[in-house]
């Protein structure tokens, strides 16, 4: 076991292990880090806990020092860097006639870089507009192409719920959806229903994802016989998250609605309850 402290660099961003080193720290506290980019500053997300050695990517850096004040101002500065350097790519892009959109830009905590995040449609030749920015301001320059999901939650929003952008405020990492989750759930098709702000499937819809794909294991499906205490029918449709299914009586054809549990199948071949 490893002992280790969770940082975060951005809301809602990847939470990344380090070494407490020693220092005393604790959620909601900024801290300055070693990463591979040099130093960083970010936000303890986690305590000091253990996790297994398989968790962590090696090597595991420290944690320098509680951020300091002057850290902080240094971050502000850095800030209002990033919006001049935003106005200035903007004109060398136009200037280049290159088909991108510039989405952030984010200082190196010590100046050391600065990325600029764009989004393109397919593959863009930048080397030009790098040795632009690098003239401009003499250092290290980086262009990082991002997809469109990564671009809403960079500029956040209201998704079609009425609440802000899951990726904008919990989601650390995007995990894969597909049009099997939102079948699963019996969701309208309707691209425009199931889509967040982004164009994308809308990640919200994994999080059920488990317990239906658990549920279907155990509810009967669309078309099949069951036997319900009224005798027996056949199933119209179902709810996963009512454990029920409306069933078509055989006898009268009236419709009902019952729990699965009180259900029993009815055998194809000796034409018995099972």
């Amino acid at each position: 076991m490893v002992r280790v402290v969770g940082v975060r660099f951005r809301p809602a961003g990847k939470i990344y292990y380090f070494d407490p080193n020693d220092i005393e720290t604790q959620p909601g506290i900024a801290v300055i880090v070693e990463t591979a980019r040099g130093l960083e500053y970010g936000d303890v997300v986690s305590g000091v806990k253990s996790v297994e050695q398989e968790e962590i990517v090696a090597p595991l850096r420290k944690v320098v020092r509680i951020a300091t004040d002057k850290d902080k101002a240094i971050v502000q500065n850095n800030k209002q860097k990033e919006e001049r350097a935003s106005k200035i790519c903007l004109e060398k892009i136009s200037e280049h006639k290159l088909d991108m959109s510039l989405v952030n830009v984010e200082y190196a905590f010590d100046g050391s870089k600065i990325i600029f995040y764009f989004t393109a449609d397919g593959r863009v030749d930048f080397r030009d507009l790098v040795k632009d920015l690098a003239t401009v301001f003499r250092t290290r320059i980086e262009l990082r192409q991002i997809g469109v999901r990564d671009e809403a939650k960079m500029f956040g929003g209201i998704g079609p719920c009425g609440r802000p952008l899951c990726c904008e405020t919990h989601l650390g990492d995007f995990a894969p959806v597909s049009i099997k989750m939102a079948k699963q759930q019996n969701l309208t098709l309707n691209p425009s229903k199931i889509s967040g702000i982004c164009s994308r499937l809308m990640c919200c819809l994994r999080y059920e994802s488990e317990f239906y794909e658990e549920m279907e294991k155990v509810m009967p499906k669309v078309g099949q016989t069951v036997i319900t205490a009224d005798g027996p029918g056949k199933v119209v449709s179902s709810n996963a998250i009512k454990e029920m299914v409306l069933v078509e009586l055989q006898d009268d054809s009236v419709r009902k609605e019952y729990l699965i549990k009180d259900l029993k199948k009815k055998c194809d071949i000796c034409d018995k309850k099972c």
